[in-house]
């Protein structure tokens, strides 16, 4: 199995949290990611942190406040107090490991979000032999690289920020030498079209990253309209919070393979 398969990877945005599928109010919730599974989705994005006795957590806030009727930082509690928070009042945090065991085909694209998910996040992902279908990727790049030095395997990867920065450095004053040596430790960019004033994908920057042999995702488009502009420059996944609608437009332009069942 590889990690990047057919002509283009659809990722559901912490599941699929929507009114339509019964799970809004449910990201990172275990219903949702089922609604992604049964909409078709083989990939999901997901976050993960690592409670203070070195449980990996599939969810995106270093806090519980936010998404669940529990309260405190991730980091700080032990998996017995943060298992009896549910999301959305309902629906309990997810192990990381629940995630990649529940679905033993479903890629899993996993963001480190803080250094307490090193550990827990390569625990999880050795648990339930989920190399090939992984790919973990972080802001942070040491973060990144100290996840994949606890990894028996190599997995997929994705570039953080300052690998992000130096690549568009190199695109913008057409140094190719420097755009390759940036993503040189990464398979894929998977980045915002912008941050503040600054234009990350483009024609220029899609072409740049194919001509080396990286994937270019781009994170998190909802509107049909920007889905499709992304698809004809090229991109090869996005990430979207509306499964739905993602699915659609792919489904009208004949990309909508996203692997058999799972």
């Amino acid at each position: 199995m590889s990690y990047f398969e057919g002509p283009f990877q659809a990722l559901a945005h912490r599941g699929f949290a929507h009114a339509s599928a019964g799970t809004e109010g449910l990201e990172n919730s275990l219903a949702a990611f089922g609604a992604a599974v049964d909409l078709g989705y083989r990939y999901v994005e997901t976050d993960a942190h690592g409670t203070v006795d070195g449980v990996a957590v599939a969810l995106h806030d270093e806090s519980l406040d936010r998404t669940t009727d529990g309260a405190g930082l991730v980091a700080e509690l032990p998996w017995s107090e943060v298992s009896e928070a549910r999301i959305g009042g309902v629906e309990p945090v997810p192990l990381l490991e629940d995630l990649l065991g529940g679905w033993p085909g479903l890629r899993v694209n996993i963001d480190v979000k803080h250094r307490s998910g090193i550990g827990p996040v390569a625990r999880a992902i050795e648990k339930t032999s989920s190399w090939d279908r992984v790919c973990v990727t972080s802001f942070d790049v040491a973060r990144r690289r100290a996840t994949l030095a606890k990894l028996s395997r190599p997995v997929a990867t994705s570039a953080g920020r300052k690998e992000i920065a130096a690549f568009l450095t190199g695109v913008r004053l057409h140094v190719p030498a420097l755009s390759r040596r940036a993503l040189r430790n990464v398979d894929a960019l998977q980045v915002p079209v912008g941050e503040g004033s600054v234009t990350v994908v483009d024609v220029a920057s899609i072409d740049a990253a194919h001509a080396i042999g990286k994937k270019v995702h781009v994170w998190t488009i909802n509107e049909p309209d920007e889905m499709g502009r992304l698809i004809d420059q090229g991109v090869d996944g996005l990430i979207t919070d509306r499964a739905d609608l993602l699915k659609d437009v792919l489904v009208e332009r004949g990309l909508w393979d996203q692997g058999g069942p799972l």
